[in-house]
């Protein structure tokens, strides 16, 4: 196991251990980079964001690889980098909204991760998403009309995860007490 950071000021360490690598699952905008650093911390656990590690694999931009590949050529190569990750020892790692949508990634992340999905409402993501040039399935489209087709298309594969958190329209501080609280339950076996 790596070494343990310390956790933040305002919170002390979960009074449990995380057997496997916990990998956040859901809709752009629903804070699973924000909630996982917050996650990783609280834990002294490595944070890994799957899109920024796709990035340094390929040498470009998400935005660059979808105009270069197209979607099929981006979720393969998610697919590899999500692999490689979870043969990792135990981390906290945010995976992009669609990489559920892959079969071999879905498959590998139930044999090896606890897969918690961040739901909340599109309302609340599409406020959140609105004017990010960097999100490529939004480019020239109205956030809104994105993430009711995602929701037809990934709730389904979300749903497949093995703990739900609500987070509604709170703070990530008190999502991030929800998150803990349902792992709690999830690895103590109340859930």
């Amino acid at each position: 196991m790596t070494a343990q950071a310390e956790p933040s000021q305002t919170q002390s360490r979960p009074s449990f251990l995380l057997p496997k690598t916990v990998a956040l699952v859901g809709l752009m905008g629903v804070g699973k980079t924000t909630i996982g650093r917050r996650l990783a911390d609280q834990f002294g656990l490595p944070f890994v964001d799957a899109d920024e590690e796709i990035e340094k694999a390929a040498g470009q931009s998400i935005a660059d690889i979808f105009a270069s590949y197209g979607e099929k050529g981006f979720r393969d190569g998610e697919q590899r980098v999500i692999s490689r990750l979870l043969d990792a020892p135990v981390q906290i790692l945010a995976t992009g909204g669609g990489a559920l949508t892959h079969p071999l990634t879905r498959e590998k992340l139930k044999a090896k991760a606890i897969t918690l999905w961040l739901k909340t409402d599109i309302k609340v993501l599409a406020r959140r998403v609105a004017n990010r040039p960097h999100r490529p399935l939004l480019r020239d489209r109205n956030p809104i009309d994105v993430l009711k087709e995602h929701v037809k298309t990934r709730y389904p594969l979300y749903e497949m995860a093995d703990i739900t958190v609500d987070t509604g329209d709170q703070s990530h501080v008190k999502a991030l007490d929800q998150v803990i609280e349902a792992l709690r339950r999830h690895v103590e076996g109340g859930q």
